[in-house]
């Protein structure tokens, strides 16, 4: 009886739970994935054998994230690597066909899931008519692991890169559980030729992956779900229960929050996958130390960022058009980017309100003459002008936080009306470790990323067992410090 009831808890534990998917974070990935590891180390030097564990273990990753509709993963792998075939053999009309045909299913599927309700609604109040929402499931990671796969296809259809002839390596690919459900996205161009290289795994790996998941685990588990539950939720809960000052310092707190999440989601995606021997490229620079809305771009969600620049604002026309219209394909761009983030009209504005400043942006490098990618600010040029981007920046954050537009109205008139800075010290006091946290977190975030490459320098000369310590302890930290619940990553819901 005491073995038939472990059992029943274990396949309960190990079966599909929409409210407890599978996250870096958890304590069952970190059971799941020592046995991972023992199970790939044994296979490091037979190749297809590893690959298809791997794939095999990736497809049980995303079903642990969206059950069922896991199949999704496999019909826009399948699909997406005949049409790649077939490209190579076809010219003219039927190349165009054939990648038309990649397109329509990835961007149907995306249209489906994430935007039946959205445009629904909204055709409905073009025609004064009504619109009843449907009940439909968002498959975990869905916007990423279709822009990857759209990826290799438009490149093979470029004459970019070659097709795969093997249809495991393209599985690999697609569904490699460190990227699958929240990026980064990763190029074919990057990735295939490290699919079926000798495994190896250096110090120097080692070493940077031992700081980018500590690193990881802290920012996510510790810093974003912290001041997330304890203060930033709060507010804008209920913006107008909370003073001026709290407001503002709740949008600087989710600034952090969400930087932290995402980034550090993304850290440890490099790092479990620095661990298999394989390297993405990187996803965050420390972005807000821009000096610019065009640099911020080149330091958050790198991946994403110059996906939309290689596949939409090129294919738009880019700067081969004249001015006037590559104003309007940045616009187009970041509108259509923001609303990859969510189907609201909330994220429709925050992309539209970076579009706009990069357009800005770059009239303003035209009339001036700057050199490509603007001028380089030095001393205390450069410090307001960081200044000023991040607080552009933090103004567009509360748009995509809210989760109305009276939401984000009532954030800017409780501080514009409602800002009482004589509440501040009450604030430090009354909510000190989230503040501690958001401190901290600036601090850490606007050190020189030069003692980052240097602790993860010194690291790769520890023994092992010292490395696998740190991890343990800061796991161990993480534990102690975080609710009851694990908090899913942000970028899910996207």
């Amino acid at each position: 009886m005491f073995h038939a009831i472990d059992l029943s808890r274990l396949t309960e534990l190990l079966a599909y739970n929409a409210k407890a998917p599978l996250l870096f974070n958890s304590g069952l990935f970190l059971w799941l994935f020592v046995g991972f590891t023992l199970v790939y180390a044994l296979l490091r030097h037979k190749t297809t054998a590893r690959l298809l564990f791997v794939t095999l273990f990736s497809y049980y990753f995303y079903y642990k994230s969206s059950g069922i509709y896991f199949f999704l993963l496999a019909i826009v792998s399948t699909s997406d690597f005949f049409i790649a075939r077939a490209l190579c053999r076809t010219n003219g009309i039927a190349r165009k066909l054939l990648v038309t045909a990649s397109l329509g299913l990835n961007l149907g599927l995306l249209a489906y899931f994430k935007y039946t309700n959205f445009l629904g609604e909204a055709f409905a109040g073009l025609l004064g008519g009504s619109f009843q929402p449907q009940d439909i499931f968002l498959p975990v990671g869905i916007s990423f692991f279709t822009f990857q796969s759209l990826s290799y296809t438009i490149d093979v259809y470029r004459c970019q890169i070659e097709p795969l002839t093997c249809p495991l390596d393209y599985f690999f690919y697609v569904s490699f559980f460190p990227q699958l459900v929240a990026g980064p996205i990763v190029r074919a161009r990057d990735f295939i030729p490290q699919i079926r290289r000798p495994l190896v795994v250096s110090n120097t790996m080692v070493g940077e992956a031992v700081v980018l998941i500590a690193a990881g685990l802290l920012k996510k588990a510790v810093v974003s779900d912290y001041i997330s539950t304890n203060f930033v939720d709060r507010v804008f809960d209920n913006p107008l229960l909370y003073s001026g000052v709290e407001n503002l310092v709740a949008v600087y707190g989710y600034a952090l929050q969400i930087y932290c999440d995402f980034s550090g989601y993304s850290d440890m995606a490099i790092g479990i996958a620095l661990l298999l021997g394989f390297r993405f490229p990187d996803n965050f620079r420390s972005p807000y130390k821009s000096a610019s809305v065009t640099e911020f771009w080149h330091r958050w969600h790198i991946s994403l960022s110059s996906w939309l620049r290689d596949y939409l604002y090129i294919s738009l026309g880019g700067n081969r058009k004249g001015k006037v219209r590559q104003y309007v394909n940045l616009f187009l761009t970041m509108l259509l980017g923001g609303l990859w983030h969510g189907a609201s009209w909330n994220f429709v504005l925050w992309g539209g309100m970076h579009g706009v400043a990069l357009a800005i942006h770059k009239w303003w490098m035209n009339i001036t003459h700057q050199p490509r990618h603007g001028r380089r600010y030095t001393g205390w040029q450069r410090i307001v002008a960081m200044i000023l981007t991040f607080h552009f920046v933090c103004i567009a954050w509360v748009f995509f936080r809210s989760s109305t537009f009276d939401v984000a109205t009532q954030v800017f008139s409780q501080i514009a009306t409602n800002l009482q800075p004589a509440l501040f010290p009450q604030l430090l006091t009354g909510y000190a470790p989230a503040m501690l946290l958001i401190l901290l977190g600036y601090f850490f975030h606007f050190t020189p990323h030069r003692f980052t490459r240097r602790l993860e320098a010194y690291v790769a000369h520890w023994p092992l067992p010292t490395k696998a310590l740190i991890l343990i302890l800061v796991a161990y930290v993480v534990i102690q410090i975080k609710g009851s619940d694990v908090q899913p990553f942000i970028y899910f819901q996207f």
